[in-house]
């Protein structure tokens, strides 16, 4: 399983303008749900803050991976947006967060979603990345890095 099969250059925002930890999951729900016309944004945004409401899904790193389950899609879609400057999204190492990685998993999905989680977990965790990633111009060049970095696990 690779990150490459769930996101799409489409999906990714080179630069939030968000400044806070609802703006964010905001801002990327809008990007997803104008990509796939089948999620509603305000039910996408419901999910993921109540989710966030049970434990931040920032980790460390400046890396925060927003998760949920949402009824109505087939298959497990990524977003992906990138601060900056960082955002305050209360990580463990209680640093700003840069990078946000959001699964959106359909609500039957079991296992898949976790091996997900853990394959994010371990690419992201490559300082080399995460410096490649800041210097991206674009949201393609965003998507290649990702991918080529994805390859090499």
């Amino acid at each position: 399983m690779k990150i490459a099969d769930f996101l799409e250059a489409n999906t990714i925002i080179s630069n939030l303008n968000s400044k806070t930890k609802q703006d964010v999951i905001r801002e990327l729900a809008n990007t997803i749900s104008s990509a796939h016309s089948n999620i509603n944004k305000e039910k996408l945004v419901e999910v993921l803050l109540e989710r966030e409401k049970l434990c931040s899904t920032a980790v460390d790193l400046g890396v925060a991976v927003p998760h949920a389950k949402l009824s109505g899609i087939t298959e497990i879609i990524l977003g992906f947006g990138r601060s900056l400057k960082g955002i305050v999204f209360e990580s463990l190492d209680n640093k700003p967060t840069n990078f946000f990685i959001t699964i959106i998993a359909p609500e039957d999905t079991t296992g898949v979603h976790i091996q997900l989680l853990a394959r994010i977990s371990k690419v992201f965790r490559n300082q080399d990345l995460r410096s490649r990633l800041m210097k991206c111009d674009s949201e393609e060049e965003i998507f290649q890095t990702i991918t080529l970095e994805d390859e090499k696990y």
